[in-house]
């Protein structure tokens, strides 16, 4: 196949060809699931989304495992100052991060591993990285990865061990060999709750957060597999220490091609909760559609910076307009796309070419001045089915510029609907700590509710 991909282990664009004939076997890492997702998480979702997406319409089946990482220390700190079980959080917060990603038309993954459905194969992987000597325990009851001990440890982020430094989440801790090692395994605290707690021949304990990607994706994509994927926040260390650990323990390449996707900036700063300077998914689709917002991820290059103001989305939005107008004009036809085609073959050169949709995208827009100018139901239908591999222009034409491109509220109103029942539910079940919790994340949002005989209702506050 012509497809090329800049692999980020290379730093060269690569024609990818699978391991296994028509197969492709792809890795993503996934929320850490503490609090809601917001617009930089949507970008990573959308980018991969979008990749799996032009696979697929490549004619290749496609493995997608997004693991769903359950247990870390901001979940556990979390789940203590909210006075519940760790398990009832990351629960609650899966539920409304997949309310989310099915707002922005984000395709299921094939499999979505929690990490603490893995803990005996994280501790199989320690084991076998203690037997090689890569790994040792503190006195302290830790169990660390020995960073110096692996000659490949650099590769991804293309720095020599001497230029590396630990990453904000790798904690250095008492009884390490190196200020490098990170931790596979970590010893109980007597403040963490016991739901976040696992036996284990190094004594009771959780995962560190590094061996639960390699735990999950190796157990459900193979030792090799060939597209691993995530934000560049984690090219080091997260995925650096996942490489180390991996191939320690096996002997073999993780994976064949590694993608990362650009950052969401606000004022040249990387969107992220760390810094506080974010906006969450729903506080977007309060005032923006969620087709704007995903046209808004899906017109930049995915390895791109992003820069996040109401100004672009503004912009977004009045673009896809442009293309809603042309289907509005000329009602399309159902068509099967023809990639020989002149305006396929050009959108197929864009996608083929390390997923370039901004190219894919100018496509759009031709094909939109064709459609205006001959008002041909064929050219319509070509639009509406390329922006289709987009995950764009499904909606009613009329519907979306009435009222998603107006109010910008439909994947807004999907989520409190969706609350508003799960709240209906608990009542009816007599949780009435669960009700009174959601009518309280609703009315942090601005969202008044108003019971009666007949149901609730709603209202902005």
């Amino acid at each position: 196949m012509s497809l090329h991909i800049y692999n980020t282990l290379s730093r060269a664009l690569e024609e990818f060809s699978p391991l296994e004939p028509g197969h492709v076997r792809m890795y993503v890492c996934g929320i850490t699931v503490y609090d809601l997702c917001h617009v930089g998480h949507a970008r990573s979702a959308v980018a991969f989304d979008l990749a799996r997406s032009w696979l697929e319409a490549s004619g290749l089946r496609v493995t997608f495992v997004k693991n769903i990482t359950d247990i870390e220390d901001k979940i556990i700190r979390r789940a203590v100052e909210n006075n519940e079980t760790v398990r009832a959080l990351t629960d609650r917060m899966i539920a409304q991060m997949y309310q989310d990603f099915d707002a922005l038309g984000i395709a299921r993954p094939t499999h979505d591993p929690r990490a603490t459905d893995y803990v005996p194969q994280m501790l199989g992987i320690v084991a076998q990285l203690q037997e090689k000597g890569l790994a040792y325990q503190t006195p302290a009851g830790d169990v660390n990865y020995a960073v110096r001990k692996f000659p490949g440890y650099g590769k991804l982020s293309g720095k020599s061990l001497d230029e590396l430094h630990a990453g904000e989440r790798v904690a250095v801790l008492d009884g390490k060999d190196d200020p490098l090692d990170f931790v596979l395994w970590k010893s109980a605290k007597p403040t963490e709750p016991q739901d976040a707690q696992w036996d284990s021949p190094y004594g009771r304990g959780r995962p560190g957060w590094h061996i639960e990607c390699s735990a999950m994706a190796c157990a459900l994509l193979g030792d090799t597999f060939d597209i691993h994927g995530g934000g560049a926040d984690l090219q080091f260390p997260h995925h650096e220490n996942e490489i180390a650990q991996s191939e320690g323990a096996t002997g073999k390449p993780l994976a064949s091609v590694w993608m990362h996707n650009g950052f969401v900036n606000i004022d040249n700063e990387k969107m992220s909760k760390s810094l506080g300077n974010f906006f969450t998914i729903r506080e977007v689709l309060q005032k923006y559609d969620a087709q704007t917002l995903r046209f808004f991820i899906v017109r930049a290059h995915y390895r791109s910076p992003l820069n996040y103001s109401d100004v672009h989305l503004d912009d977004a939005r009045g673009s896809l307009k442009r293309l809603y107008t042309a289907l509005d004009l000329v009602a399309p036809a159902q068509v099967s796309i023809d990639w020989v085609e002149p305006y396929a073959a050009r959108f197929k050169a864009a996608m083929d070419s390390d997923f370039s949709t901004p190219e894919a995208v100018a496509v759009l827009f031709e094909l939109a001045v064709e459609v205006n100018r001959s008002k041909s139901p064929q050219a319509a239908g070509l639009l509406k089915a390329l922006g289709g591999v987009l995950g764009l222009l499904q909606e009613d034409p009329k519907q979306w510029m009435q009222g998603g491109a107006g109010e910008g509220d439909a994947g807004m109103t999907q989520n409190i609907e969706h609350l508003i029942a799960q709240r209906t539910a608990a009542k009816a079940a007599k949780n009435f700590a669960e009700s009174d919790r959601i009518r309280k994340e609703l009315a942090a949002e601005g969202i008044v509710l108003k019971d009666s005989a007949t149901g609730t209702t709603w209202e902005r506050a």
